[in-house]
């Protein structure tokens, strides 16, 4: 079972995908921002606090990588993992070619890596058509990779659920 989950932000994605691997033992993966971001050591330290004891939690911006985890996995979520990549690369200051190439070169080492999964996964992500994306060059070229992200990731997932409101739709 590979399963992206999509919404907008404060749509309970987040927890509808765990809902999906139930309380089993599983890896949470936290692709985005470095430890030392406040805000995301505080979004990390919620999740971790509602979720089941028994799953543990690996944050890294190596997305292939996380993916080779065995046992059921879960990704949370793909659009702070851009974030990250963009960052590390310095996108925001500089937009280049040369980036988004290399953006979509780890998106394809993801996206292969989750192909070859045969344990439960699931990815979060944001919709990006179901939020405000700044007007300027970094911000389409976020969203044009998010999108890019999204569509390779749901070509290689078995299912896609639109989470609105709380409410979900099977895709």
């Amino acid at each position: 079972m590979r399963v992206l989950v999509t919404g907008g932000v404060r749509s309970g994605k987040s927890r509808h995908a765990e809902t999906l691997l139930g309380g089993s033992p599983a890896t949470y993966v936290a692709p985005g921002p470095a430890a030392d971001d406040a805000d995301w050591a505080e979004r990390i330290a919620a999740h971790r606090a509602r979720r089941p004891a028994a799953w543990t939690t690996l944050e890294t911006h190596d997305l292939a990588a996380a993916l080779a985890t065995p046992g059921p996995v879960i990704v949370d979520c793909l659009g702070a993992w851009l974030t990250a990549q963009l960052d590390d690369r310095g996108l925001w200051d500089a937009p280049s070619a040369a980036v988004v190439d290399a953006v979509e070169t780890l998106v394809e080492e993801a996206v292969t890596a989750l192909a070859a999964r045969h344990d439960p996964t699931v990815l979060v992500t944001n919709e990006v058509g179901l939020g405000v994306v700044p007007a300027h060059r970094s911000g389409r070229l976020f969203r044009d990779l998010l999108g890019l992200v999204n569509q390779r990731t749901a070509a290689a997932c078995d299912q896609v659920h639109l989470v609105i409101a709380g409410r979900v739709l099977v895709l």
